[in-house]
C-alpha cells in the first residue's frame, strides 16, 4: 500500500493487498469491487477476445504491470453527484502518478493506476464518460492516457472492430497510464490531443 505524500487519507493498493488485514474501513467494505477487479484484469484485459479483430490479449501492457507490481488501485467511495465532482476526485492522481512512474523509471510504461468508483449508481455510468472527457486535454498535455471503463459499457468500439466494446467492466473506473506510441489512432481525431501526442512521438510513431 502506497500513502499519498500530502494526503494519507489517499492510498493506492496492489493486488496483494487485498489478502492482508485490516486494510481500513473503505478499503474493507470495498474489497469485493477491488477483486472484481483485479480478477477481471487476469481474466479480460490480459486474455484474447474473439471480437477484438486482432491476436493478443485485449491490454497488451496488462500482464507487464501486473507481473512487474505497477498495478495500482484507488477507491473513491459515495455517490459522485456530477461529472465534474468526479474531476475534482481526479485531481491528485495525475501528479502522483508522474511521481510514481517518471517516464525515465524502469517499468514506468507498465505502471497504471486504476480509480474505482463502486458507489456509482447504474443511472449514473455517464458520468464516468464526461469526467473522461473533460479530464483528456489535461493528462494528454502531460504525456498521459485516461481511460473510462464501467458495464455500460462506455460507447466506443474496438479499433479494428467497431462493433465490439472493449472498455467494459464490472466497477466503475478510471484508468491512468503514460501515453505510448501506438496511441496515435486514440488521439488523432482531436486536434489537442493529437498535438500532444506529435510534441512527444513526432508523426509516423505508430
Amino acid at each position: 500500500m502506497i500513502f499519498h505524500p500530502d494526503d494519507p487519507g489517499l492510498r493506492l493498493l496492489e493486488p496483494a493487498d487485498l489478502d492482508r488485514l485490516p486494510t481500513g474501513a473503505v478499503i474493507d467494505r470495498h474489497r469485493p469491487a477491488l477483486r472484481a477487479i483485479v480478477d477481471w484484469a487476469g481474466s479480460y484485459l490480459c486474455a484474447p477476445h474473439p471480437d477484438l479483430g486482432r491476436r493478443g490479449a485485449v491490454c497488451p501492457y496488462a500482464q507487464g504491470s501486473l507481473t512487474r507490481g505497477r498495478f495500482y488501485l484507488a477507491v473513491r467511495p459515495g455517490r459522485p453527484r456530477s461529472a465534474e465532482q468526479i474531476v475534482r476526485s481526479m485531481q491528485p492522481y495525475r501528479e502522483w502518478f508522474t511521481d510514481l512512474a517518471p517516464r525515465t523509471h524502469d517499468g514506468a510504461l507498465f505502471t497504471t493506476i486504476l480509480v474505482l468508483f463502486p458507489d456509482l449508481p447504474p443511472e449514473s455510468r455517464g458520468l464516468i464518460d464526461e469526467a473522461q472527457r473533460r479530464l483528456k486535454d489535461g493528462y494528454t498535455r502531460s504525456g498521459l492516457m485516461i481511460g473510462e471503463f464501467h458495464d455500460g459499457p462506455p460507447d466506443k468500439g474496438g479499433l479494428r472492430n467497431p462493433a465490439f466494446r472493449p472498455l467494459r467492466s464490472p466497477v466503475p473506473l478510471l484508468a491512468i497510464r503514460h501515453m505510448i506510441a501506438s496511441d496515435e489512432p486514440f488521439l488523432s481525431g482531436d486536434p489537442r490531443h493529437h498535438a500532444a501526442y506529435l510534441e512527444r512521438f513526432g508523426g509516423g510513431a505508430a
